[in-house]
């Protein structure tokens, strides 16, 4: 019976030869943001940096602006997140101590830029939706810890400007190198003075 499927071009499956390629194209360009900055990022050196033709790139991405947000959003899902073991201290501690490791590469100092946008651009939305991640997972991470009796109730959003804020100053102002010691001390004091001020029932 002719119903034309013979005319039709074979489906691409998931997770088939294209997806492979756009994923090892996504990850250089995280790669190579991180190594350069977006300032720094050349388009040209994406398609050997992931060892495919580069009619792959401009295929699939002919704007690199597009490349670049697509290859950001995607590392967001690594970067917003924060682990629940049940100890909120320690969990804090890692989480302020990996914010301060990102910062430290071109890549955070990119992220950076995205509280201060000089303009408004798809790259600059990519970054402040980027942070904006990080900050709800943070906040659940802390309501969490309040619902369980970690923690008296507190603004999540409040306790995150007190612990990144010190990272922030010490990393961009390259004071020394952050260490897991400043984490756990940023933790302590922080939520020590939030359990003091805490009123009583």
């Amino acid at each position: 019976m002719a119903d034309g499927t013979a005319d039709r071009s074979p489906a691409r499956r998931p997770g088939g030869r294209n997806a492979r390629v756009r994923a090892q194209i996504l990850a250089a360009t995280v790669e190579l943001v991180a190594r350069d900055g977006i300032a720094g990022f050349r388009y040209e050196e994406v398609a050997e940096f992931a060892g495919v033709h580069k009619t792959s790139v401009y295929r699939n991405w002919p704007d690199r602006e597009e490349l670049v947000v697509e290859a950001l959003l995607r590392y967001a899902e690594d970067l917003a997140s924060v682990a629940d073991t049940g100890d909120i201290h320690r969990d804090l501690a890692d989480f302020v101590l990996a914010l301060a490791g990102g910062l430290e590469t071109p890549f955070g100092r990119t992220l950076e830029q995205a509280f201060q946008p000089a303009r408004q651009s798809a790259t600059v939305e990519a970054l402040t939706k980027i942070l904006d991640q990080r900050v709800a997972a943070l906040r659940r991470r802390v309501d969490t810890a309040v619902d369980r009796g970690e923690l008296p109730p507190v603004d999540s959003a409040f306790l995150g400007e007190m612990i990144s804020g010190p990272v922030h100053l010490i990393v961009n102002r390259g004071m020394r190198t952050f260490t897991r010691e400043d984490a756990e001390r940023i933790v302590g004091v922080v939520l020590a003075g939030i359990r003091a001020t805490a009123p009583h029932a």
